[in-house]
């Protein structure tokens, strides 16, 4: 009797809509899932959604409504708003519990990796939680932290992109005293970039990122501190973090007619592996995908938390106790006098071992054998 091969695992991958680094992070377990023959689906939204269907243009794409947290312009005004929407994220969370059982019957589910989504675990089907942010630094973080734990512990296993010991990148965010009660697995680095030869450095790329309107904010504040350095930073690199596209101010226009700067809305990861290749020093934010991207290129970095963002601003402590990157608050943020002190920052770039490719296998394994 002829032998047919299974058909291929049917594994739903969903990201968080804070943000694109949450989006980003997912490319290199997209790309480890089709590499073992899976059939994979992403579901997301809005420039989440966009920055996906660039880097997987033959996949199949699903709309899923995300949380559309909003931010603030400062500190205050973000803990208030962050906390005022609390029901509206828990609301979410019910809605796509509801729209997976839903989805996993119509289009036959066999998995779903969830990227910091609550929402995304059925009983029935094998669920993975993806985060760093196992310990929660938030306002009530007591209170945050017992919730996180309660959504955590209904998957069937917590994935931490980290190493599991040290050195590591998270600090305690990701290596609490106390882990969920579901296994959990260290993934160690995860990035879609690879190193690339060099053959035309480039002394300085602003890589920009995270939620509105702090990321335009720091953008501004970057333009007009290139508009008044003079010849300092000749023919820098801008990469806007918006995916559909954005309108660009006076300034900008200003500083690219005299060749100041070179601005892209966007760059998919072949493009952007080429630029932070060729870059003496990037200038980005402290979100933790950024992170792992520019330790696993071996990057000197200038990070910069956004205000408010407790978890980016741990990050930035941590980092710079550490040496592995220099960091500055964006308030009275100076790029000369970041780059003087980045000059003599004692940079470390610690290596990790990467264990996702064991840590799949074993997962797709699993559910091989469960269905069989």
């Amino acid at each position: 009797m002829e032998k047919h091969d299974p058909a291929p695992l049917r594994i739903l991958v969903a990201p968080l809509d804070w943000g694109l680094g949450h989006a980003t992070r997912c490319i290199p377990l997209i790309r480890q899932l089709l590499h073992r023959g899976c059939d994979v689906w992403i579901a997301s939204e809005g420039r989440t959604q966009q920055l996906l269907q660039q880097e997987f243009p033959s996949l199949t794409h699903i709309a899923l409504r995300g949380y559309r947290v909003r931010y603030a312009a400062s500190r205050l005004g973000l803990a208030i708003k962050i906390t005022a929407q609390i029901p509206r994220i828990l609301q979410t969370v019910r809605y796509e519990n509801h729209w997976l059982r839903q989805v996993a019957q119509e289009f036959g589910l066999d998995a779903v990796v969830s990227d910091n989504r609550f929402g995304l675990s059925r009983p029935e089907l094998p669920c993975v939680f993806l985060t760093h942010q196992l310990r929660i630094k938030a306002p009530f973080g007591s209170l945050v932290q017992k919730l996180n734990y309660r959504f955590i512990n209904r998957f069937d296993s917590c994935w931490v992109p980290d190493a599991a010991g040290e050195p590591n990148l998270s600090g305690s965010l990701g290596h609490p005293k106390r882990l969920p009660s579901i296994p959990v697995h260290y993934l160690g680095v995860l990035s879609r970039l690879e190193p690339r030869e060099v053959f035309q450095p480039i002394r300085l790329v602003f890589l920009l990122s995270g939620p509105e309107p702090q990321r335009t904010l720091f953008e501004k504040q970057i333009l007009h501190q290139l508009a008044n350095t003079g010849p300092l930073i000749p023919g820098a690199v801008l990469i806007r973090g918006l995916p559909g596209g954005g309108g660009r101010s006076s300034e900008m226009t200003d500083l690219i007619a005299t060749g100041k700067l070179v601005v892209y809305d966007h760059l998919p990861a072949n493009q952007l592996e080429e630029v932070l290749s060729a870059a003496e020093w990037v200038v980005a934010r402290t979100g933790y995908t950024t992170v792992m991207d520019l330790v696993h290129l071996r990057k000197k970095s200038i990070l910069v938390p956004t205000p408010g963002q407790t978890e980016q601003e741990y990050l930035a402590g941590y980092l710079r106790e550490n040496g592995i990157a220099c960091t500055f608050s964006q308030t009275g943020f100076s790029l000369e006098g970041a780059l003087r002190e980045a000059a003599v920052f004692p940079y470390t770039f610690p290596r990790f071992d990467k264990r996702s490719d064991d840590i799949i296998d074993q997962w797709l394994e699993d559910i091989r054998v469960a269905k069989a």
